[in-house]
């Protein structure tokens, strides 16, 4: 099969399409998929850079986010079966920890994730558990599919377990180009939210508009703080959604209104950040962080997308021969929505 593999750690010069073997079959409940699509998402730059902690096997496939039809099924799948249309819910458990059992599977001891520390999806085939499946709606064409899971289910659990969002909330979204922000601006707009978002692109703060956003900030001009101020009547955010980290830290602080809640689930300007504990405790904040999801959550935003909801908003897509120039163009930044690589044209 073909994919698009590392050789190696240290940038996009180690990412090539190489030929590597059809995955097998292994465990009874194992599903191969023939993927259609799928799709870009920041931590595929991480990957490509080397992650600390993560025990690499070259060639690695990268790549989280991907749908197909199921090619075939191990012996105790019922679920699903080969000609089905799915998409696959990147993160995998072990099932049996205390974690697991309470159906808090991100919170599992051994959890992982597809492309970061086993092999990925950007490839002709891929194997994944039966419980990592679902079906695609029908009026959900390939390249939404392959760009729902990882952003959308990311977002669900930041607003709703972890911050627990309520109606007539006030929610900032830092870098509204990304699939994370993209999905928590439709799922504040969804649960009655009042959303502002940054971008330091104009045409991007415009399309932000088109997709429901309240209020629209040029955080490369604007004093975004003393703007969530005044649009809160001096209050402040009452939810910050913050995966940019250095960057917009004390910002993101400053912008929380007293017993506001940050959360943030990604460092893309890197990880390291300082805080004044004295703050912390005075105005009562809390610093909520968050991976991934669980598959009860998983299963809630496939009900809405079965809706016509929370449907991603795709950049464009390329064929697998240029996948490595969506990896740099998410690397630019230049994006709204999510880079997809059409894999195969069946």
């Amino acid at each position: 099969m073909r994919a698009l593999a590392l050789d190696g750690v240290g940038g996009l010069e180690r990412l090539a399409i190489r030929n590597l073997p059809d995955p097998p079959l292994r465990a009874p409940d194992d599903v191969r998929i023939r993927v259609h699509a799928a799709a870009l998402n920041h931590l595929d730059l991480f990957v490509a850079d080397g992650l600390a902690g993560v025990d690499y096997q070259f060639p690695h496939v990268v790549g989280c986010d991907a749908a197909g039809v199921v090619d075939a099924v191990g012996p105790s799948v019922t679920t699903v079966a080969p000609g089905d249309r799915v998409m696959v819910n990147p993160g995998l458990s072990c099932g049996s920890c205390a974690a697991c059992l309470d159906a808090e599977e991100s919170l599992c001891r051994t959890f992982r994730i597809l492309g970061e520390h086993v092999s990925g999806t950007m490839a002709e085939l891929v194997v994944v558990p039966e419980a990592n499946l679902a079906r695609v709606p029908d009026a959900m064409p390939w390249d939404r599919a392959a760009a729902f899971s990882l952003a959308t289910l990311t977002a669900w659990r930041m607003l709703t377990t972890r911050a627990f969002l309520r109606p007539g909330e006030t929610v900032l979204i830092w870098g509204i180009g990304g699939g994370v922000a993209q999905a928590a601006l439709q799922i504040v707009k969804l649960l009655g939210g009042f959303a502002i978002v940054t971008s330091g692109t104009a045409h991007k703060l415009e399309a932000a508009l088109r997709l429901g956003a309240d209020a629209v900030l040029d955080h490369g001009k604007a004093d975004v703080v003393a703007e969530v101020r005044r649009l809160t009547d001096g209050r402040g955010a009452d939810v910050v959604v913050d995966s940019v980290g250095e960057k917009t830290w004390a910002s993101t602080l400053r912008a929380l209104k007293r017993g506001g809640r940050l959360v943030t689930c990604g460092a893309t300007s890197g990880p390291r950040i300082e805080l004044d504990l004295r703050r912390l405790f005075w105005h009562q904040w809390s610093l909520l962080g968050s991976t991934m999801g669980s598959r009860r959550e998983y299963w809630e935003i496939m009900r809405l997308a079965g809706q016509g909801r929370l449907w991603p908003i795709v950049d464009r897509v390329v064929p697998l021969e240029n996948a490595i120039d969506a990896f740099s163009r998410l690397a630019s930044g230049e994006q709204f929505g999510k880079l997809v690589v059409e894999v195969s044209h069946e």
